[in-house]
């Protein structure tokens, strides 16, 4: 008996020559539907049109094409099966060995925001219900979802002398569940967003594998990095592939560059949290500035900024061992003087730093008692809720770094202490399980740099300790939350050593 293939196709690259190969190099049997029987036909390509198998014309618009039992019974069949090959022998239903399918373009009509009965009828039924039975008949049934899976068959098909390998059949089955899923996720988010509905019972970030990442966060751990429809456009223009810490450490350093996306910025992260934040007249002074505060952890650190690196700073960079430099652009000169150190990442960011934000929405943790999600932190100042609580008054030049070091915090690991002064973190308290540590800790970075600083804390002060830490080091003015049941306390201890403070009714808390 010869091998029978049903081709039904949206996307039909390749297929012409696909199917001329199937029918004139190893003789099978095509069946085809609607407009791919049309192009087949037309190309000379011999071929049986779908209604001559399930004597039915096509109805309801083309809608129904293929569900009929004895389409899908060609398909399923399990011809080891004694009852089952007696049904197929009594009725002479013909047997399907390839199933050739594509979806409808839902997901291209939802990016088009095109009408809703457009979008509905892109709602691929058929085609789906298809592919999932020659999966599930893999022992059989080939199922080809994709033409770039074409030239795999062909080969297959050469070396097992017309036949197909269960091999492949296995392998493509797999892949016709991941693009069933994939689709009817699309689906369903595609719907809730149209309807204005939230789907509060299934979550799904609808991810595709990119590629296996050497190891994760140790060498012991396995790790791969998968993408979204919210990955952002980017360039590796240099150095070794980039580790699963490297990707953290870069979306840390990221986060923080778009704080300050329309200023020139310097931003130095290790171990995913910041060890040197800084703005200046021009990126060179905003990485001098970022590098002061913490040289020591900016060893083997990541480097990031909001502009252009120019070859003065590129030479700079190179005077030091770092993991990765991160920027919107670089200059011409100044990728060749990075590219001196041959392992050194450079990563250009295609997609624009005010735009990043967008991207930013959910983040995910899976822990033994359930998986976590929610927003991500992009809590602003609100004017209204941002008071001066003392009777020092913060000068503007104050309460601008204040602004600036409360974004810096944000950023943080909790307890989180930022010292600034003249938009440059003079000194980074975090981690912290008290955060009298972790602003003992800023201060010993900031050294005598301290005095007339400001500071942002992530939290508010449960104590009157903190500021007593604050008036050793002769702060100027602190950022805080404020809500604590000792906020009197604090504020009047902050009055007795004449301390501004301004409460933001709002925490950012990163643990």
């Amino acid at each position: 008996m010869g091998k029978r293939a049903l081709i039904s196709v949206y996307n039909k690259d390749k297929l012409v020559e696909f199917a001329s190969i199937l029918v004139e190099k190893y003789g099978w049997e095509l069946v085809a539907t609607g407009s791919t029987f049309d192009l087949l036909k037309s190309n000379g390509i011999k071929a049986t049109e779908i209604s001559e198998i399930t004597g039915k014309r096509q109805l309801i618009n083309g809608k129904v094409k293929t569900l009929y039992p004895n389409v899908f019974a060609g398909i399923l069949a399990d011809m080891n099966n004694q009852e089952e090959k007696m049904d197929i022998e009594k009725t002479g239903i013909q047997l399907f060995d390839m199933v050739v399918v594509n979806f409808y373009p839902f997901e291209e009509a939802i990016q088009k925001g095109v009408e809703e009965i457009e979008l509905t009828n892109t709602i691929d039924i058929g085609g789906p219900s298809m592919l999932r039975a020659a999966a599930k008949n893999n022992k059989r049934v080939l199922a080809v979802s994709s033409p770039e899976q074409y030239k795999k068959v062909i080969d297959d098909l050469e070396e097992h002398s017309g036949e197909t390998s269960l091999q492949l059949r296995r392998e493509f089955a797999l892949k016709v569940f991941e693009k069933t899923l994939d689709f009817d996720t699309k689906v369903l988010h595609g719907l809730s967003d149209r309807y204005e509905e939230d789907v509060d019972n299934y979550y799904s970030l609808n991810m595709k594998k990119s590629k296996k990442l050497r190891y994760g966060e140790n060498p012991h751990q396995m790790a791969s990095i998968y993408y979204t429809n919210n990955t952002i456009d980017y360039d590796v223009l240099n150095g070794k592939e980039l580790s699963y810490n490297n990707i953290l450490d870069v979306t840390a350093c990221t986060n923080i560059l778009s704080e300050f996306y329309d200023v020139s910025g310097c931003v130095i992260i290790k171990h995913n949290t910041p060890c040197g934040v800084a703005l200046g007249k021009d990126i060179n002074e905003a990485w001098k500035k970022a590098l002061d505060c913490d040289p020591l952890s900016a060893f083997g650190g990541i480097v990031g900024f909001t502009q252009k690196v120019d070859e003065k700073t590129a030479k700079e960079l190179t005077s030091m061992f770092l993991e990765v430099i991160v920027a919107p652009e670089y200059t011409t000169e100044a990728i060749e003087q990075l590219k001196m150190k041959k392992n050194l990442r450079i990563i250009r960011l295609n997609t624009s730093l005010l735009e990043y934000k967008n991207y930013l929405s959910q983040e995910i943790r899976v822990t033994p008692f359930g998986t976590l999600v929610q927003d991500i932190d992009k809590g602003e100042l609100d004017k209204n809720n941002f008071k001066v609580v003392t009777k020092a008054k913060p000068t503007a030049e104050m309460v601008e770094d204040m602004i600036f070091a409360w974004k810096v915090a944000k950023h943080a690991k909790s307890n989180a202490i930022v010292v600034a002064k003249d938009f440059k973190a003079i000194g980074i308290g975090q981690g912290q399980t008290s955060r009298v540590d972790a602003f003992e800790i800023a201060l010993n970075k900031a050294c005598d740099s301290s005095k007339d600083a400001v500071v942002a804390s992530d939290g508010f002060f449960p104590a009157i300790d903190n500021i007593h830490v604050a008036a050793q080091g002769r702060i100027a003015a602190i950022i805080q939350p404020g809500g604590s049941i000792k906020d009197e306390e604090v504020i009047k201890t902050a009055d007795k050593y004449n301390i501004a403070m301004i409460t933001t009714g709002m925490r950012h808390f990163r643990h």
